[in-house]
């Protein structure tokens, strides 16, 4: 082993297994400091990212002290900065994984350029994807646009490559410090309790992953089917722990291959649609900040703060949207079906700009990424690449009526509704009961028409 230092750069990666950077780094080294580099205003307007990250850091740092690995964290202004004051430390060895948004890509050829310069050693590992996004390419050599052909060929690529043989994680000798000035975890917890109800939902760990995966696995067979209905347990919850590196998606690949069953392919297709979504943003950066589309730079988007609060605070009068909406606030996630009917609801109902839609999901959600956030309104939106039609609406009352007959789902969420018969528990305003719900005061009406909102979204569509 060598006998200078090996940094670890803790980034969306909180796991042991298949960890290639902090594997290698305890093989080269007989010590090792981990460090996790805190963007506050990264964080300003991801609240419910920082709980999890919180969360993570503390459970990592117990596993990194049995093997004799000291975490720290630093706070900084900027990355560039950061790791300027390292160029002139000589006796250093760093390692890191990729994460695959654009500019941090591009960062990681900056360092390499000067790591080289002021002879740094360094390694860069891949990340927490099937293929690197540069390798699946159409014959022509062009990016895929369409996901079904991209994933086809995706696919049968990482399947025909030689696997990878897992090392494990070495012990150091003994625990070493080696920043100056480092944080405390518990300055990095949200001060509001908003994010305090998370914990009746999460527990932030690999293990806590691997146990996921493991009881989803059991019942992956009916995926294809439950995995409409809110209501019941029928997807796989893994998406904060996949986002933040506590399970590899190569772990769930393996282990979903090892199972002959119905649901299995339509699963991996799922996983597959990450990676899709990773490859779109990195061929087409600029639909980060705009449509993919650009013949929607001129949709005639609607400025309605009164509508949009509404929708944020579930107030919509459309209980499936409300109950989605509640959902998400509560626990940090929403359901990928109900996803799909809240994001129609804000852009073709209320005519409301996607960006707001996903600016709100990126303060609320634990597995917010650019990738998968972006895209996902896109396709919601009708302006994303292999997106849904724009004049494909949903129709909240139907889209509840068929994936949440009983109303379960609404009445977890919607207590106001809980004690309205399921024949109106999508369109409550049809009871005419004020022994049972009193509309306007119990719960709202609804705030637009759902056939006046969707002539108008036509119409609108029309005019670009």
């Amino acid at each position: 082993m060598s006998k200078n230092i090996g940094l670890f750069w803790i980034k969306d990666d909180f796991r042991f297994h298949k960890n290639l950077a902090l594997i290698e780094a305890t093989k080269k080294h007989d010590h090792v400091v981990a460090f996790y580099l805190y963007k506050k205003h990264k964080f300003l307007k991801q609240e419910a990212q920082r709980w999890w990250v919180g969360k993570s850091l503390e459970d990592f740092k117990k596993r990194l002290d049995k093997i004799n690995i000291n975490l720290e964290i630093i706070e900084i202004s900027s990355y560039k900065s950061f790791f300027e004051k390292l160029f002139p430390k000589k006796d250093i060895c760093i390692y890191w994984n990729k994460t695959y948004e654009p500019d941090y890509l591009k960062f990681d050829k900056y360092l390499s350029t000067n790591f080289k310069i002021n002879k740094i050693h360094f390694q860069i590992f891949k990340g927490n994807i099937l293929n690197e996004f540069e390798e699946v390419k159409k014959a022509d050599g062009t990016p895929f646009k369409v996901f079904t052909p991209y994933w086809r060929n995706a696919e049968k690529f990482y399947i025909e490559k030689v696997p990878s043989i897992q090392k494990s994680i070495s012990k150091c000798k003994k625990k070493l410090s080696f920043f100056k000035k480092t944080m405390n975890l518990v300055e990095i917890s949200p001060k509001n309790q908003w994010s305090k109800k998370f914990e009746k939902y999460w527990y932030p760990s690999e293990e806590n992953a691997l146990k996921n995966l493991r009881a989803f696995i059991k019942v992956i067979e009916n995926y294809a089917n439950s995995r409409n209905f809110p209501s019941i347990s029928g997807t796989s919850k893994l998406s904060p722990y996949i986002k933040h590196g506590q399970i590899h998606v190569e772990t769930i690949w393996e282990e979903c291959s090892k199972i002959k069953k119905p649901g299995v392919n339509k699963f991996l297709t799922e996983i597959g649609w990450r990676e899709f979504n990773h490859t779109l943003i990195n061929n087409f950066p600029y639909m980060l900040k705009g449509n993919y589309s650009k013949k929607f730079d001129k949709f005639p988007w609607a400025k309605n703060q009164k509508l949009l609060n509404a929708w944020k605070k579930g107030k919509t009068g459309y209980p499936i949207v409300d109950a989605g909406m509640r959902e998400l606030y509560a626990t940090g996630w929403m359901h990928n079906r109900v996803r799909m009917i809240v994001g129609s609801f804000l852009v073709k109902h209320l005519l409301i700009d996607w960006m707001e839609g996903e600016k709100y999901f990126r303060e609320c959600l634990l597995d917010y990424s650019e990738a998968n956030n972006i895209s996902g309104w896109q396709w919601v939106a009708g302006c994303g690449a292999d997106a849904a039609p724009y004049f494909r609406i949903f129709n909240p009352i139907l889209q509840g009526e068929k994936f949440d007959k009983e109303g379960l789902y609404v009445k977890k969420w919607v207590s106001e509704l809980k004690n309205v018969p399921k024949k109106f528990v999508h369109k409550p305003w049809e009871l005419n009961d004020e022994k049972i719900l009193k509309l306007g005061k119990d719960y709202p009406l609804p705030i637009v028409v759902h056939e006046e909102a969707r002539s108008k979204a036509l119409f609108a569509f029309k005019k670009i």
